[in-house]
């Protein structure tokens, strides 16, 4: 019995470090091109698009986690403050849990 809880636990901890690499490796695949590493969006590709900084409070607070969602299914083809804004949608690529996944990740760029 001792084993088996011992075992449990070991499961229990690394799990979340399991799920942040995993989602990490789809963001370093998918998304820093644009976005960058640290969600800033200071990659050529970003300031030529004018992506928001995705660590910015007023970001944070006035993205929801539905639009996030959103974007990375459908996609985003618009003009914001004349830049053309254009990203692939990945509802067809990605699995839910791992669109849902990345949203939770980019919450974690909050405040860094």
């Amino acid at each position: 019995m001792r084993k088996l809880s011992i075992a449990l636990f070991c499961f229990v901890a690394l799990t979340p470090s399991a799920f942040a690499d995993k989602t990490e490796r789809t963001w370093q695949a998918k998304c820093a091109s644009c976005h960058g590493d640290d969600g800033k969006g200071q990659t050529t590709k970003g300031k030529e698009m004018g992506i928001k900084d995705m660590t910015s409070a007023a970001w944070q607070k006035e993205t929801a986690d539905a639009k996030i969602q959103k974007g990375i299914e459908d996609g985003v083809d618009t003009t914001v403050d004349g830049k053309k804004q254009k990203m692939d949608p990945y509802k067809d690529k990605l699995k839910p849990d791992q669109i849902a996944d990345l949203v939770k990740y980019v919450r974690t760029f909050a405040g860094k």
